[in-house]
């Protein structure tokens, strides 16, 4: 009898980032289409994953995306919400508090990450025992003494495409060992699927060549960029605003007291590390905005400008180890405000 694996894929409780877990299922293939309808809700075991005692360890798995599985045979991958034995979300199920029903937050996430070496614990290039030259030639690089780790980069980025996730680019970026890869989705749910399971990708593909991924925003102290995850988000009222009081009133509405608390709360662990006003960051007990401008708290992209203040805007302060969902729901909260 012909089988099919399906890989349910989802968030633990670990913090101060959430770890992702997954196990298979395998279901008979002539009863399986690929649809996401098909895949039943299924349990684990929360005690093992800091979500449940154990002596009421049951937690549900209730698939909410799928795709294909480009790097096994006759497979798929399945993102699950993970919920309490009784139905309800579970406290760490950040995807259940996105208040975005009719699909009308469109995100765009610049995902930024470390490869490391597991017996150095450095990022790849960092020579044993010292340090490369100095950031500048890495960002966008080409060539074995600038750009490290690139066969990862690439395979990843194919698996993405394989799998029918909207995967926009990818790029060197500015520290040795640093990369970085862009989702695109209409939808906050939508957008924060591709990114977990983009990570999850990533995770399972440096694995195979004995790397792992540091997705903390500042594992290098000094002189080195820290990693984000800048979130750029429209919703109707930006993508059709047409002026300028508009974009500030929004813009100004993040630099509320109470703004910048929920936000940051929700922004990733570890932040003041990397938002220090150097490394194209804002400091992070300032807010400020402004047009084309990486050192801000918000960037308004010139394309925005220029396209008779219909656009987006990038919010530069999220971090590499940020949840997509935590993060969107956040702006959307705001901008809703």
């Amino acid at each position: 009898m012909s089988k099919v694996k399906l890989e349910y894929i989802w968030l633990d409780g670990t913090q101060p980032m959430q770890m992702m877990r997954s196990k298979t299922k395998l279901v008979d293939a002539a009863k399986f289409s690929g649809k996401l309808t098909e895949c039943p809700v299924w349990s684990f075991d929360g005690s093992s994953t800091n979500q449940a005692e154990g002596g009421s360890s049951d937690c549900l798995l209730k698939p909410v995306f799928i795709c294909p599985d480009p790097g096994r045979r006759n497979a798929y991958l399945i993102l699950a919400e993970v919920l309490n034995a009784d139905g309800t979300p579970h406290a760490t199920n950040a995807r259940a508090t996105i208040a975005d029903e009719d699909n009308d937050f469109w995100f765009g996430f610049e995902q930024e990450y470390f490869l490391n070496d597991p017996e150095t614990k450095m990022p790849l290039g960092f020579p044993d025992g010292g340090y490369p030259a100095p950031q500048g030639p890495y960002y966008c690089s080409v060539g074995a003494t600038r750009a490290f780790g690139r066969e990862i980069v690439e395979e990843h980025m194919d698996l993405c495409i394989d799998a029918g996730l909207n995967i926009e680019g990818i790029n060197a970026e500015v520290a040795t060992g640093q990369w970085e890869f862009q989702i695109f989705a209409k939808g906050a749910r939508a957008a924060g699927d591709q990114i977990w399971m983009a990570r999850y990708l990533l995770e399972r593909t440096a694995e195979k060549y004995d790397v792992y991924v540091e997705w903390h925003c500042k594992p290098i102290k000094g002189d080195w960029n820290g990693s984000g995850m800048h979130a750029n988000f429209s919703n109707s009222l930006l993508r059709t605003a047409g002026n300028k009081a508009i974009y500030d009133q929004v813009c100004q509405k993040f630099g509320t007291p109470e703004a910048i608390k929920d936000c940051m709360s929700n922004y990733g662990p570890d932040n003041h590390l990397r938002l220090t006003g150097k490394h194209e960051t804002q400091s992070i007990d300032k807010f400020s905005y402004g047009v084309s401008d990486r050192g801000a708290s918000i960037r308004i992209p010139v394309a925005t400008v220029e396209n008779g203040w219909n656009g987006w805007l990038e919010d530069r302060r999220p971090n590499s180890a940020a949840d997509p969902y935590r993060v969107a729901a956040a702006i959307i909260r705001t901008v809703k405000g």
